[in-house]
């Protein structure tokens, strides 16, 4: 299977998971108005399950290292499987509700508050989980209080921007529902990726378990913790999770929605091609960002990964705010505040990545080491006050009769 070999590889991994997370929603945007979030849904589901399975059979089942997608679900344990299938449930209901939450308040508040809450709790247990593989907590606590930060900002501007546009409209109650629905989205998101996270093998060496880096792996006798599952894997079983939680939660909100008018029988079926299209696009792009982060989380610990993964809400604030203009004809004043958000944002996510750099270099090579040695020598004690001389010398030296430095 394909392994992330460096941590430079994995940050660049995870700025692709932001950009996926942050932007699967757009495909939302660009369906038929007439075409309800719940029936986007379904091909959703079926986006995110097709991807996995794609990457699991390609990127999963080739490579020097590791083991191959279908040899790995057969030795996997019962336990590992289902952590893996309750992040999919778990992650689905929140991300309806997220989905909820975009149709009545918008990407650039829905994304923010839910997903931002559900950072800055994600990078707190998966911490927990293994504080000593997450790098250094006073920089990654740092850069998550910054972005909590910026959360609150974002949810500031979005009153603001309504109270602006309320004329002789009551939007206190549509506000309400829609922040109270990020929230829940963030508390029940935050936990997802914990779930899968506890599916994952480490790398066994002898009594040793370690993260799954091409390092550790290249180490003779090393192999992968049995029962547990690979990236590949867990990312697969997190889909079928999320798909059969759908069987379940959708057909009920169907019935009784959260937004809107029940949703006519049959018509998932009467959709344009269009329609699906852009709803197993929408998948498709969420699926990419998921396998990215699974796989950068071995070299860049999971606490690392979901928080710069998280960073979603920075991409999302971007479409929303520059390019659905959804805060257009604000005040100054709101635009001042969205500034502020997108600065704590950046600085933040900055922060996040800077927590594993040079945490983990690997050790020196022989011949480096004794090079390393002779080094040392030669500034010893006893060395430099005769290179000193020499220095000091006016005198021609003869270099055979010069100190061994």
């Amino acid at each position: 299977m394909y392994l992330c070999p460096t941590y430079f590889l994995a940050v660049l991994f995870c700025v692709g998971t932001m950009f996926c997370w942050g932007s699967w929603g757009n495909a939302q945007k660009l369906v038929n108005k007439k075409w309800r979030y719940e029936l986007f849904y379904w091909d959703y589901v079926v986006g995110v399950l097709a991807t996995a399975l794609l990457f699991a059979f390609t990127l999963g089942s080739n490579g020097e290292f590791g083991r191959p997608f279908l040899e790995d679900m057969k030795q996997a344990s019962c336990s590992a499987l289902m952590w893996a299938i309750a992040g999919g449930v778990v992650f689905n209901i929140a991300n309806i509700l997220l989905v909820s939450a975009i149709d009545i308040a918008g990407l650039s508040v829905a994304f923010p508050v839910g997903i931002g809450l559900a950072l800055v709790l994600g990078v707190i247990w998966n911490f927990l989980a293994a504080p000593a593989a997450s790098g250094n907590a006073t920089l990654l606590f740092l850069g998550v209080a910054l972005i909590a930060l910026a959360i609150i900002l974002s949810a500031v501007s979005y009153r603001k921007r309504d109270a602006e546009r309320a004329e002789n409209v009551d939007v206190s109650k549509k506000t309400g529902k829609g922040l109270f629905l990020s929230l829940l989205c963030g508390l029940l998101m935050s936990l997802f990726y914990f779930f899968v996270a506890r599916s994952l093998a480490l790398v066994q060496n002898g009594d040793v378990l370690g993260p799954v880096t091409l390092a550790n792996l290249s180490v003779e006798g090393a192999v992968l913790e049995s029962g547990k599952l690979t990236a590949y894997t867990a990312n697969v079983f997190f889909a079928i999770g999320v798909f059969l939680s759908n069987c379940v939660v959708m057909p009920i909100l169907m019935r009784k929605p959260l937004v809107g008018e029940p949703v006519e029988k049959g018509a998932f079926w009467k959709g344009a091609f269009r329609d699906h299209f852009w709803g197993w696009i929408g998948g498709f792009i969420w699926a990419i960002g998921m396998t990215l982060n699974v796989i950068a989380s071995g070299v860049a610990s999971a606490a690392v990964a979901y928080g710069l993964g998280q960073g979603a809400t920075l991409m999302s604030a971007i479409w929303g705010v520059f390019i659905w203009r959804e805060f257009k004809g604000a005040s100054k004043g709101v635009k001042n505040i969205l500034a502020a958000m997108f600065l704590f944002f950046v600085v933040g996510l900055a922060l996040i990545i800077w927590t594993k750099l040079g945490a983990d270099e690997p050790a020196p090579e022989p011949e480096a080491q004794a090079i390393e040695t002779v080094v040392e020598e030669a500034v010893s004690d006893d060395a430099v006050p005769e290179f000193d001389a020499l220095m000091e010398s006016e005198t021609e030296i003869d270099v055979e009769e010069a100190p061994a430095l």
